[in-house]
């Protein structure tokens, strides 16, 4: 579970999980984040323990996978929440900055699924879930161009990787939320003037509510390959990339 340190969409799915009885590697950069989600999960009657690794560092990522073996036996699940889109922002800003915003949010989850599958192999079976964004979704303008190319390659990469499901057995889906009600947010939100805030929901999905969707996805063994566009106040609807709204 990476990104999970937050009290945010990856802290909601990683007690999700832990209520459902999934032993869960919690990822994050931030220790007392990352600790206090394990606590919580713990807390519920659950069991989880904490790892800290970079998710642009492919050895990271590696000792992030070997530690979950390790310590709970096995890898069936996993979650690529980990991501973000630091200022400056592409053309502004320096070649090294904006592309580490590439490394967090696309290519850091496909080095996930690739160290991860030799693992659900040896399992017989696993579901990997992607949390992306509406801002890699349509041709409008962004104002994280790098952010909205990656989140675009995550969902588009989801899809492409349905056939893991007959011949690993490992089922790929991809959640992308518009706009998610974590603390963060929220504070943006409040901070915006009231002509910016005119083009935001009155009631943001919340990280709760994306958590349920990713259970689902990871129980049914029947979905694979889906992406689930989820527009604030509206129900997620699974729908193929090429009919994809342009707004």
């Amino acid at each position: 579970m990476t990104g999970a340190g937050a009290n945010g969409t990856g802290r909601a799915i990683a007690r999700a999980l832990g209520e459902q009885g999934a032993l869960v590697a919690v990822n994050d950069l931030d220790e007392s984040g990352g600790a206090e989600t394990v606590r919580l999960i713990e807390a519920a009657g659950g069991n989880a323990a904490f790892v800290r690794a970079d998710m642009t560092q492919e050895e990271e990522i590696q000792a992030a996978i070997a530690f979950a073996v390790g310590t709970f036996g096995g890898l069936d699940i996993l979650v690529n929440n980990a991501g973000g889109t630091p200022r400056p922002h592409f053309p502004d800003a320096p070649v090294e900055h904006w592309s580490r915003t590439l490394d967090l949010n696309l290519r850091g989850p496909m080095l996930a699924i690739q160290h991860a599958l030799p693992k659900m192999r040896r399992r017989g079976a696993g579901a990997v879930v992607n949390i992306s964004s509406v801002a890699g979704i349509g041709w409008q303008p962004h104002s994280s161009p790098e952010y909205s190319a990656a989140k675009a390659g995550l969902a588009r990469l989801t899809a492409t990787l349905a056939p893991l499901a007959e011949r690993d057995a490992v089922r790929v889906n991809c959640i992308v939320p518009n706009w998610i009600g974590t603390q963060k947010v929220l504070a943006e939100i409040e901070a915006m003037s009231a002509e910016e805030r005119a083009d935001v929901p009155d009631v943001p999905t919340s990280p709760e509510e994306i958590a349920e969707l990713a259970i689902e996805l990871i129980e049914d063994e029947g979905v694979a390959g889906r992406v689930y566009v989820w527009w604030t106040g509206q129900e997620p609807k699974a729908i193929p990339l090429d009919d994809l709204p342009g707004d």
